[in-house]
């Protein structure tokens, strides 16, 4: 069991996020920490409001803003029960939501939004592969390692602390945590379809998990159509299109790793090779040159806004790349297009996609708003958890006998935004470092005013 070994104490008054359920407290609402002698960073804490009132229980980080990560607002020891307890309810919803004969890897843990901040738990087939982002968690650990070898018996917990890790103290591992690392990638199944995960490579925890049900959409759109998945990474949409009955796809991607294992998971569906390309080029690159029409695209680019500092930059380079994207596209075709940078909220993404639209002098209709699969759910009193979304667009009409650029100052301004774009795509598709869930935390405590 773990007992409270700080008591942090808050300014009078500010304890109304803390009584809206809010999971963060900020340095700024503290008054004072009072700790054990021996007592760490990353140790449970009681939190009291200026009256000494009992409000929460969480861990304590003092060199963060974020100071405490609440894991529960009820007077409740931290041990591997209650992780245990928390595990069974992220399950149950899963279950909910997922035809386990036909899919076995999926988010089982989603961080605040299962009231675990600072964990996440992915399933691959009989492995799980963990994210443990801050020191509080990882000093928690051997608890929900207990807890997850009780209810799940894998294979493996892998922790990937090299991807979206918030605390230098854990940063850069990866490695097994409880069993033996696989020799070689870990076969899943997704709706039906295979696909092979590396545990220890790759982006987030290995395959894109929270775009799930977008691929199951666009399996079901691509029946006789001319198909482009750009930034392709290993395929997914591809192989989705191509299972839908697409007459041909194109899987544009950088990496020559990620493109490999494309390949892999066309042939192990068992698709017809002569309908598909594998192109390794930067897309923007690819867009721009003689390619096309497609009857559906699919952009789902890597975060270029890290920060709200590159968040103008960032959307002059998402505002190219969907212009060029309406601009390969047919009339009657489709684009899905997606944002996974936190910092850029969906009301900026959909005038983003306007501005594209107005300079490509397209004609679009809204068909559908998208986000992340359901195993990737967000809390309502912790709306900083969302961060990846997404519209279904269908190009009516173009207008192509204008100059580029199209109305007013168009022009100027398109090619504006693809010199910012060369610089902002640079270095950023998914065979480089950055990942969805890349979240600046020193942006966080300014990010939501009513919670401070």
């Amino acid at each position: 069991m773990s007992q409270a070994r700080h008591r942090l104490i808050l300014r009078p008054g500010r304890e109304a996020s803390v009584l809206g359920r809010h999971p963060w407290i900020f340095s700024g609402a503290v008054e004072t920490v009072e700790s054990l002698p021996d007592a760490v960073d990353g140790e449970i804490c009681d939190v009291l409001d200026a009256r000494g009132r009992w409000l929460a229980r969480g861990t304590l980080q003092k060199s963060s803003q974020i100071i405490c990560r609440i894991l529960t607002f009820r007077d409740e020891p931290i041990d591997a029960g209650f992780f245990g307890r928390r595990f069974e309810e992220a399950l149950a919803l899963r279950r909910q939501w997922i035809d386990v004969d036909r899919t076995d890897s999926y988010r089982l843990a989603n961080a605040e939004a299962d009231r675990l901040p600072g964990l996440i738990v992915d399933r691959y087939a009989d492995c799980l592969v963990t994210q443990c982002l801050t020191s509080g968690m990882d000093r928690l650990l051997e608890l929900w390692c207990d807890a997850l070898e009780e209810r799940f018996h894998p294979r493996v917990i892998v922790d990937r602390g090299d991807r979206g890790t918030r605390d230098a103290a854990v940063a850069g591992r990866r490695t097994a945590i409880r069993g033996t690392m696989p020799e070689g990638p870990v076969w899943i199944r997704e709706e039906g379809l295979r696909f092979r995960v590396s545990l220890d490579l790759g982006q987030k925890t290995g395959f894109y998990l929270d775009q799930r049900e977008n691929r199951l959409l666009v399996r079901s759109l691509a029946g006789g159509k001319r198909v482009l998945n750009g930034f392709a990474y290993t395929g997914g949409f591809g192989v989705a299109a191509g299972a839908g009955g697409a007459e041909s796809v194109v899987q544009v991607e950088s990496s020559a790793w990620a493109l490999d294992e494309a390949r892999v998971h066309w042939r192990e569906n068992s698709l017809a090779p002569d309908s598909v390309e594998f192109v390794r080029d930067d897309l923007f690159r690819y867009l721009r040159g003689p390619c096309g029409p497609f009857d559906l695209i699919v952009l789902d680019p890597p975060p270029y806004a890290k920060d709200r500092a590159s968040v103008d930059r960032a959307a002059r380079a998402y505002k190219d790349l969907n212009l060029w994207g309406l601009r390969r596209l047919r009339p009657g075709g489709l684009l899905l297009s997606f944002s996974c940078s936190q910092h850029i909220g969906v009301d900026l993404f959909q005038k983003i996609l306007f501005g594209a639209a107005l300079d490509a002098r397209a004609s679009c209709q809204w068909i559908r708003r998208l986000g992340p699969a359901a195993d990737h759910p967000v809390h309502l009193d912790h709306p900083q958890g969302e961060y990846l979304k997404g519209f279904l667009l269908r190009l009516i009409e173009r207008d192509d006998s204008a100059p580029r650029g199209g109305r007013g100052d168009a022009g100027s301004a398109a090619a504006e935004d693809r010199g910012a774009a060369d610089q902002s795509h640079e270095g950023l598709n998914r065979g480089a470092v950055a990942h969805r869930d890349d979240i600046d935390e020193s942006e966080k405590p300014g990010q939501d005013d009513r919670h401070e």
